[in-house]
């Protein structure tokens, strides 16, 4: 009998880090070197491993899964163009402040003397995207506390296949990151800033997801008893049906008016990255409640409490003073906030964007359907943050800070895989899904409960409203009217063509009741898109 103990090898040392942070999964497109002992390891330690078509879509992926579960999730490549490949996945993950880490075979030290095939410095190419880059199995607590501090981010980490074959030692404890309570001397001038307004107004951030800080957000909010806008990234931390619900913060006019009332703005974990490139439009003092100090300020708040917010907001709800806000003023608010946004049929060219929308999330509730959405950059993310109605935090995922498209398909893969009851949907442009097309199929392979609808225009809509007087060479914005249906069918699954209202709810009666994931291509008018954007950014 052998009582030698097993020894660890550096592929187990760093995922046995994983498992104790909690990670939920690995994705990635793996290649030689360490790529495969890596798998291995983590299926020993429980860590489910889930191969994507592209190194980017992986990438969305777990960034998508790091948002919903707020635990650090993996991302694994091979080296050299594997590495390349998810930078944008690592650009999203380090603007949306998710913790991915990026796992990429490395060079041995013997190799790097002679070696030039796929040989270039990855952890400087990473850098600028990432909170730490570390190089070898030893350094992945240090990396993971990084990712998991404030505000979050992404990191990466090297791993040579001898190195992870290699004997190692049993990594460093990891402890997940503390932020600083709240002082009573902030809190006693919050109280007074608080004392002083008659109608205050909330805007809600990316930060607010974590379940506590929701749920202390909600609770201040409702003392209160003040109107509150929720960022993109923070859609359903005050659901869309409340009747303190004001409408989505931008940064840009359609909010304007509303703000404008407003003598006292508290930002509940909104992180500037999350506002488009505008001025800041309003005089009312701030109250910022932020996880980390700002890398940079729209204007400097009268008062920042930062580090763990929601205790502060949990004491000032206990004896928050009672808004003045005029009986009606709100709801009138939200109606021209609505009006404004609407997308006017435009003849017979095809569906209104947001009638798309509707008849969507219409048809998911007359059938049973709750299903989260993710929204891909284009002109349509207008109409599907403004029309889709969320309810919790996390029912809706999009790319704000970066803006990436080729974002929905693989972010809606990520939460159809983590929920499958819910499944998701993918609102996405042709744009989007042409960037993404191939994780069609990894759909497909792990048969998740998904609905890809695309709004179909033949046209970079967003950039075409942009060309202004310009005399641009034919075909620079647009292309021929791609079949998605045929693609769907031919990658696995199943799908749908249709031009009007009748046709799209016909469509998701039978999509909905079908397994594994499906695709409606939707022949969308883009008319109303530049007064929209109007309406939106002013």
């Amino acid at each position: 009998m052998n009582d030698q103990p097993q020894l660890t090898t550096g592929a187990e040392a760093m995922m046995r880090s994983f498992a104790e942070a909690g990670m939920p999964a690995i994705f990635g497109v793996p290649g030689g070197g360490s790529s495969l002992d890596l798998i291995a390891a983590a299926k020993a330690e429980g860590i489910p491993f889930l191969l994507a078509r592209t190194e980017t879509g992986a990438g969305i992926m777990a960034s998508a899964l790091a948002e919903l579960t707020h635990r650090p999730v993996g991302l694994l490549t091979t080296r050299g163009p594997g590495v390349s490949n998810a930078a944008n996945g690592m650009a999203n993950a380090s603007l949306e402040r998710a913790p991915v880490i990026l796992v990429a075979d490395g060079f041995a030290a013997r190799e790097s003397r002679y070696v030039t095939h796929q040989l270039f410095d990855q952890a400087a190419m990473m850098a600028p995207v990432t909170r730490a880059c570390g190089v070898g199995a030893a350094e992945a607590p240090r990396v993971l506390a990084a990712a998991m501090g404030a505000p979050r981010g992404p990191g990466y980490l090297e791993l040579a296949g001898d190195a992870a074959r290699a004997p190692a030692a049993p990594g460093a404890s990891w402890a997940w990151p503390a932020l600083n309570p709240p002082s009573p001397a902030a809190l006693a001038e919050a109280r007074r800033m608080l004392a002083a307004a008659r109608r205050p107004a909330v805007i809600i951030g990316l930060e607010s997801t974590d379940p506590a800080r929701a749920a202390a957000t909600r609770r201040l909010i409702e003392a209160l008893g003040c109107p509150a806008l929720v960022t993109y990234k923070a859609k359903g931390v005050l659901p869309d049906t409340h009747p303190l619900f004001g409408g989505v913060f931008t940064g840009g006019e359609a909010e304007a008016p509303l703000l404008r009332d407003a003598d006292l703005i508290i930002l509940a974990g909104a992180d500037p990255v999350e506002f488009v490139g505008q001025p800041w439009r309003y005089a009312a003092p701030i109250l910022d409640l932020a996880c980390a100090v700002r890398e940079m300020e729209y204007r400097k708040p009268e008062l920042a409490i930062i580090g763990a917010w929601e205790q502060a907001a949990n004491a000032l709800a206990e004896d928050a003073p009672p808004s003045a806000w005029p009986e009606g003023r709100l709801g009138a608010l939200r109606a021209a906030w609505l009006a404004a946004l609407e997308n006017a049929p435009g003849g017979n060219r095809g569906m209104a964007p947001s009638d798309i929308v509707r008849v969507t999330q219409e048809a998911c509730r007359r059938l049973g359907a709750d299903p989260r959405v993710s929204v891909d950059a284009g002109a349509h993310m207008f109409p599907c943050t403004t029309f889709w109605r969320a309810e919790r935090p996390g029912d809706l995922l999009i790319s704000n800070g970066l803006a990436t498209m080729g974002y929905a398909l693989p972010a809606a893969i990520a939460a159809a895989w983590h929920d499958p009851a819910r499944g998701a949907v993918a609102f996405t442009g042709d744009g989007g899904l042409l960037m993404a097309i191939g994780e069609l199929a990894t759909a497909a392979a792990l048969g998740v409960n998904l609905t890809v609808v695309v709004f179909n225009d033949a046209t970079l809509s967003l950039i075409d409203i942009k060309k202004g007087e310009r005399d641009l060479p034919d075909g620079a914005l647009d292309w021929p009217m791609v079949d998605f249906a045929t693609i769907m069918r031919g990658m696995g699954g199943s799908a749908w063509q249709v031009a009007d209202a009748m046709g799209l709810d016909a469509a998701l009666a039978e999509a909905l009741a079908s397994p594994g994931p499906r695709l409606i291509d939707v022949r969308t008018d883009p008319s109303s898109y530049p007064a929209q954007i109007k309406a939106l950014r002013g």
